[in-house]
């Protein structure tokens, strides 16, 4: 009995010193930040000081940091301080992260519609959005936002959001068309957790307002031509992301659902249940291409109303298709384009990008039949220009021209900052 408790003893102190020896995490120090905080740096990292030195740890870290809109690019050095004790360096090339914001749009409708803002993405040094924009869309909207996904700790932030939006909405009944001039005023408070590097929520509530005004068309008295009903949202997002970035190249796969229930104080709208998800692939082709894909599927109550909740438009989901052309209940939209490197020379870099759209709608009160419908599918391939600088967040300045292959549709030019996707 005592020589079996003397091995025990042997083997338990065996494995304490091979622990101790292991080679361990001294400090952890940030450079080559200017605005960025070191300390929140070293807050939302998971490497901290007397931890074990894990390399899958730190490159863990070192994607977290480029993910981060302060962050251009970011790698690690590890020196050794002394017996088994390390020194871990994050190295940060930091973005310009007061951004103007642009999106025009137009069709060979002779529509015109732009949205300009401007937004902090990094305020107080800790990866803070605030900002807000104005909008023209024939009426005038704007919008406030604030967002703070590490306010308390590397799991646990908030986002506010107010909007104020007027827009002229054509509404589809009866085989007819009238267009409403629509406003949507809206306060959103939202919880954000971060689960873990890959997987994160948001959960909140949004109190909204709707108010349509009847401007020209055709008329039915089934469909109100006044109509201002207040609202409340229940919201539900869940992002898997493990994207990773260098510079304007993106590879990974990234999936967000959106899952919304909407009460009402009317029967002309009713409440009603939404949910989609965007399923977004890239790959790295090459060494200056990159290849990108987003699928959105999703559905709705599928109530018989000229209001429905998914729309077909030129900023939204299908380059050069018009401001609002279609509405309905549920919608399947694919987006692909090819991005390549044209030139590229130390902060600049131009890309060209070949694309296609598509996709289709089921009808209010309609079944699953109708995405096969010819009049509900659209298919718009187009090309574009990308002008990117590479030292300030998502400052790429985007020009795409798509035309209509399917029922005669239209073609126009959309204009903005940022990826279309």
């Amino acid at each position: 009995m005592n020589r079996l408790f003397f091995l025990v003893f042997i083997i338990s102190l065996f494995s304490i010193s091979a622990i101790a020896q292991d080679n361990q995490v001294h400090d952890v120090k940030v450079q080559g930040n200017k605005k960025i905080k070191s300390s929140f740096v070293k807050n939302i990292a998971k490497v901290k000081p007397g931890a074990v030195l894990d390399s899958t740890i730190i490159e863990e870290d070192i994607k977290r940091l480029k993910r981060l809109p302060a962050v251009a690019h970011a790698y690690y050095q590890v020196f050794k301080s002394h017996d088994n004790l390390y020194n871990v360096f994050y190295n940060i090339e930091e973005n310009f992260t007061i951004i103007p914001s642009v999106n025009v749009y137009t069709s060979t409708d002779d529509e015109f519609a732009y949205r300009v803002g401007l937004y902090e993405f990094n305020l107080f040094g800790r990866n803070m959005v605030f900002g807000g924009f104005y909008q023209k869309d024939i009426y005038s909207s704007y919008g406030i936002n604030f967002r703070a996904p590490y306010l308390f700790n590397r799991q646990f932030g908030l986002a506010i959001n107010h909007q104020d939006l007027t827009t002229q909405e054509p509404v589809f009944f009866n085989n007819t068309t009238s267009d409403y001039q629509y406003r949507n005023k809206s306060f959103e408070v939202l919880g954000l957790y971060e689960l873990n590097f890959k997987n994160r929520f948001e959960l909140g509530v949004n109190y909204f307002t709707e108010d349509y005004q009847y401007k020209f068309g055709a008329t039915d008295p089934a469909v109100p031509q006044e109509l201002k009903v207040k609202k409340l949202l229940y919201k539900l997002i869940y992002e898997y992301n493990s994207l990773d970035y260098d510079y304007q190249y993106v590879s990974g796969f990234k999936s967000m659902f959106n899952f919304q229930y909407v009460t009402s104080t009317s029967d002309d709208l009713p409440e009603f249940l939404i949910g989609w998800n965007d399923f977004n692939y890239f790959l790295r082709v090459g060494s200056k291409g990159n290849w990108a894909s987003r699928l959105r599927i999703g559905f709705a109550t599928n109530n018989d109303t000229p209001f429905a909740p998914f729309s077909v438009d030129n900023n939204l989901n299908i380059r050069g298709v018009g401001n609002t052309i279609d509405r309905g209940t549920g919608a399947v939209v694919l987006n692909t384009e090819y991005r390549h490197t044209l030139y590229e020379k130390d902060w600049f870099a131009l890309q060209g990008n070949a694309f296609v759209d598509a996709g289709s709608w089921r009808n209010p009160g309609g079944d699953l039949g109708d995405f096969g419908e010819s009049q509900n599918i659209r298919i718009y391939p187009g090309v574009g220009l990308r002008f990117i600088h590479k030292r300030i967040f998502n400052a790429i300045f985007r020009i795409d021209y798509g035309f209509g292959i399917t029922n005669g549709d239209t073609q126009g030019l959309v204009f903005g900052i940022g990826q279309y996707f």
